[in-house]
């Protein structure tokens, strides 16, 4: 039993960023804060790389190698038909990295677990329709220019048919049941606007970037809804 919980705490610690306080981490594991010290020590002293202490909180070194992910039934359903759901909507690129990931998640899991990850009774399937073929046909270029923060000049087409010219610092994807919209900063308007994706005619990227500006990043944008 305290295995599986040294296991569940190097995946609660996993891909963390900032510390996380022994309090939280008792709570998520149903244990008192004492266990969860003494449970850190005991990670540190079979060499795991743990840093941090109590009343600072802990996190795992980043480069190191980590046992095989352990995922519980949930985990692995979730994550499974996340994977297969993006390689359903999304353009080849993104579905074959979704592929990828989903391969990577199974072999670092343990054999028995492999075979049971990849075969889950679990699909994602998509109707295609001229919307979401319409959409796969900019995604490529849309998540490469909110990466690299390239300033787009599109041609777009509204829902009722009038066409304009916008230049458009693209800022964010979300994928709804029938569409993909796009969130960007619209430099004619001073303001956020969504555009559909298969209403998108044109896209020209010259190169030219962006920075991120407070009151015009996707997260102020969020902060809107």
């Amino acid at each position: 039993m305290r295995s599986l919980r040294l296991l569940a705490l190097l995946d609660h610690l996993r891909g963390r960023s900032a510390p996380i306080s022994a309090d939280a981490l008792a709570e998520r594991l149903g244990v008192s804060a004492r266990t969860i010290y003494r449970d850190m020590v005991t990670l540190q002293v079979m060499g795991a790389p743990v840093r941090g202490e109590p009343g600072l909180g802990y996190q795992l070194e980043h480069g190191y190698f980590l046992p095989p992910l352990h995922l519980d039934h949930d985990e692995m359903d979730a994550v499974m038909l996340g994977m297969r759901l993006i390689a359903a909507r999304s353009d080849e690129p993104l579905a074959a990295a979704a592929r990828r990931a989903s391969a990577k998640f199974a072999a670092s899991m343990k054999p028995d677990r492999q075979a049971a990850y990849s075969n889950l009774p679990l699909r994602a399937v998509s109707r295609q329709t001229s919307e979401s073929e319409g959409a796969k046909t900019h995604l490529t270029v849309l998540r490469d220019a909110i990466r690299r923060r390239l300033i787009l000049r599109i041609t777009y087409t509204d829902l009722a048919d009038n066409e304009s010219e916008r230049i458009v610092q693209p800022l964010g994807l979300t994928l709804f049941d029938s569409a993909w919209l796009l969130t960007g900063w619209c430099k004619a308007r001073t303001a956020f606007r969504n555009f559909r994706v298969d209403r998108i005619g044109t896209i020209c990227v010259d190169g030219a970037t962006f920075r991120h500006e407070k009151g015009q990043r996707f997260e102020d944008y969020l902060k809107t809804l």
